[in-house]
């Protein structure tokens, strides 16, 4: 008897637990976030499995995960990604707020013949950040640095004819940006609006731009953004590749070809290189109605690396060349006042050249060399050491309209030595901090070659700049939070003759920068990041020292020695939306700068035997930016597909209440595409009609050399296609812009005063793949 009474209550109870588990609500939910050990890069793609519910997941773009609809309990957690260790976790699930961050890491291994292996130094920020690669950097090839990122909402040029042009990002520009090629800063005569940067795209594989102040990363420099210019990565067993690149246009009669190839080694694992060159010749720009005398331009550059990678340990050597002569409009060097005044009124040149690839004076000629050497040692799994060492030499010589003997030799001749050092130490730890301590030097002389006869404008100098900084970042789930402080100390030494007296100065600046930012994915398909950043820039040595004529500008630049430190403090939003069909990115910012160096047109002109020129003058006020960049597109049909992308930007002058000068107007570029055969097919065959509207800049200084130029809209057409020849590929770009051959003039172009821009422009661009 008890034993059936005890059989009956084991029943009742197993019965009883049976329908409770059955009734019970199992709401709970397993978060988290996965990410790459070796540089916290988030990871997508990677298996999340629960044991005992038998249920998984798979890991987002931005690393994040959910498993739901679980009880309370234990349970066991594999987690798994190709070429990485497998990570098995045990948990207690006791109520819904469980997340926990996981890095997984790396292993060298070879599978089907597939190798998965590889070190990449990416750069982690919570500010806005757009990269162009893939089809969009295929379209923008053959084109400047400066007009392959107009491709990015928010980012405009600052040009000086229709050849020469500098990126600007939310209206900073020149030595407010910073450019980075293949990790190292670039540094050459940035100061100079007409000073282009010394890169050849052609050695990107992918362009980032950072759009938040980034000095505690970079350093001063970086208060405006960063510029990202990277390299495809260097392959680590032998598996050739070779891609051809040709780029043809109707306008100025451009050709440009660019050939690279890379390989690594069956011998030795670990082991690969990478080499490059392109050239590049375009004679005289054609506007609408004529032709613009002495723009043509001519190309010449190199860059090899090579590099070995293992388990623990990095090493890479890279070098580059850079080499260009550009031809400055003839028509901006006038002989004197009257004919200066007459240009600008008649708004063109008064003679039409012709076409000719010939380049006379005035004229620059730019030669730049980069090398650099970097290692990397893993400590531990969780410990990373980095070195960095860079060399760049840099010759800038600007030629002008003299007479005799004299027009051979160049009116100013500046080489500049730089020498760059990062040491930093990253830590990813197993919970959810990460984070980099380092140091940074940079060293520089800049020397006036004798012989130019003339006064140098800018004084010899020798800069050494010291930084110290700390970055930490919490990753939890959806949301990440990174901090970082920074000091820096630079001392300058300047030293030129003036009339036979030796005028000396020495300068040192100090300055402590901060940011703090955060990212949060509100949903699988919205995110949002926002940063909080200080910065300053100390004043750059013309813009301190200037006296005397800028010849590749055309003017008359005066600096002032009591000028102040930029310091400014930007806050930088973000919001993204990817719906599949749809998707809209909007960033809103907002920075404030206290005495903020600006170049300002007197209205003065100087008279010399060269000719007449505008007198302007470094100046300094407080100065508030803000704005916001917006880019969307959506997938009307299967077929047809549009995007929208825009910028506007206000920037006052809070002392006097007017605003600067060269701050870009309203503008939006929009386009439809259509796809011949379905969007998800993975061979593009696609033809696109595009509209760039740019509305005249109302919010002029007080004083300018002739009224803003109305504005005006653009259409341009393009047609992409790839073809398969066996295992190649035939990238074929087919591209019309200005249509319709308007007639227009660009506010952020210094030669407006003196002719039209760029009329129709054919172009072919071919890629062929090995």
């Amino acid at each position: 008897m008890k034993y059936i009474n005890l059989s009956t209550y084991t029943l009742i109870f197993i019965l009883f637990g049976a329908f409770s588990a059955f009734g019970q609500k199992c709401e709970l939910a397993i978060r988290g976030k996965i990410l790459h050990q070796e540089n916290n890069d988030p990871i997508e793609g990677a298996y999340i499995w629960v044991v005992e519910s038998a249920t998984g997941a798979v890991s987002d773009a931005n690393g994040n995960f959910i498993v739901k609809e679980l009880c309370q309990g234990n349970y066991n957690l594999t987690i798994q990604y190709l070429g990485h260790k497998e990570i098995r976790d045990t948990i207690s699930l006791t109520s819904n707020n469980f997340n926990k961050t996981y890095r997984l890491e790396e292993e060298s291994f070879e599978l089907g013949g597939v190798e998965i292996h590889g070190h990449k130094l990416a750069v982690q920020t919570t500010t806005a950040v757009t990269a162009l690669y893939g089809d969009d950097l295929l379209q923008a090839r053959g084109e400047s640095l400066g007009e392959s990122l107009k491709r990015i909402s928010g980012v405009t040029t600052f040009s000086t004819g229709n050849s020469i042009s500098k990126p600007v990002i939310h209206g900073m520009h020149s030595n407010r940006i910073m450019i980075l090629n293949n990790g190292i800063r670039l540094e050459g005569q940035q100061w100079g609006a007409e000073h282009a940067p010394e890169i050849d795209p052609f050695v990107a594989d992918e362009i980032t731009v950072i759009k938040g102040a980034e000095t505690v990363r970079f350093g001063p420099e970086a208060m405006g953004g960063v510029i990202l210019v990277n390299p495809a990565p260097l392959p680590t067993k032998k598996d050739p590749k070779t891609n051809f690149y040709f780029t043809g246009g109707s306008n100025g009669r451009m050709g440009n070809i660019s050939i690279s190839h890379a390989n690594g080694s069956d011998k030795i694992k670990g082991l690969g290189y990478q080499v490059q060159a392109s050239a590049k010749r375009a004679g005289n720009i054609q506007s609408p109605d004529y032709y613009q005398g002495n723009t043509g331009l001519s190309e010449l550059n190199f860059s090899g690396s090579v590099g070995y990678s293992s388990q623990k340990l990095g090493i890479e050597g890279y070098y580059s060349y850079f080499n260009t002569t550009l031809g400055i409009l003839r028509d901006s060097h006038t002989g004197n006042l009257d004919d200066l005044i007459n240009i600008i009124e008649n708004g063109r040149p008064f003679s039409d050249p012709g076409f000719t690839y010939d380049i006379i004076n005035p004229k620059q000629v730019v030669s730049h060399h980069l090398a650099k050497i970097k290692s990397h040692y893993h400590l531990s799994d969780k410990w990373k050491l980095n070195f960095q060492y860079g060399f760049q030499a840099n010759n800038r010589q600007e030629f002008d309209k003299r007479r005799g003997d004299l027009n051979t030799k160049p009116s100013l001749d500046l080489e500049l030595f730089t020498n760059t050092l990062d040491l930093f130490l990253d830590h990813s730890l197993k919970n959810e901090w990460s984070g980099s301590f380092g140091i940074n030097a940079i060293q520089q002389a800049n020397s006036n070659i004798p012989g130019t006869g003339v006064t140098p404008l800018i004084p010899n100098y020798d800069m050494l700049n010291l930084g110290f900084y700390a970055i930490e970042k919490y990753s939890k789930g959806p949301l990440e939070i990174e901090g970082g402080l920074r000091f820096d100390t630079r001392t300058v030494q300047t030293a030129r003759f003036v009339d036979s007296e030796l005028q000396q100065a020495d300068l040192s600046y100090n300055n402590f920068s901060a940011f703090i930012g955060g990212f949060y994915q509100i949903s699988p398909k919205v995110t949002f990041n926002s940063n909080l950043g200080t910065a300053w820039r100390p004043p750059n040595v013309n813009e301190l020292f200037s006296e005397g004529l800028h010849h590749g500008a055309a003017a008359v630049e005066i600096g002032d020695a009591d000028l102040n430190s930029e310091k400014s403090l930007k806050w930088v939003n973000e919001l993204e939306y990817d719906g599949g069909r749809t998707q809209l990115q909007l960033t809103a910012y907002a920075n404030h700068i206290s005495d903020y160096i600006y170049l300002n047109p007197t209205g003065d002109t100087y008279v010399s035997l060269r000719g007449t020129f505008n007198v302007y003058e470094y100046l300094q006020a407080n100065a508030f930016f803000y704005g916001f960049d917006f880019s969307g597109s959506y997938v009307f049909t299967e077929r047809l597909s549009g995007y929208a992308k825009g910028s506007i930007i206000r920037a006052k002058n809070t002392d006097a209440d007017n605003y600067f000068p060269f701050i870009p107007s309203d503008r939006m570029d929009w386009g439809l595409s259509y796809q011949f055969g379905s969007l998800s097919n993975s061979k593009t065959n696609k033809f696109t009609l595009s509209n760039m509207l740019v509305a005249k800049q109302k919010r002029e200084p007080d004083f300018d050399l002739a009224p803003a130029p109305d504005g005006y809209a653009l259409f341009n057409i393009s047609y992409q296609k790839q073809f398969e020849l066996g295992k190649n590929k035939l990238n074929l770009g087919l591209q019309v812009q200005n249509l319709l051959n308007t007639s227009y003039k660009e506010y952020m172009n210094r030669f407006r005063y003196f002719t039209d821009d760029m009329g129709r422009n054919f172009l072919i661009k071919l890629n062929y793949q090995l």
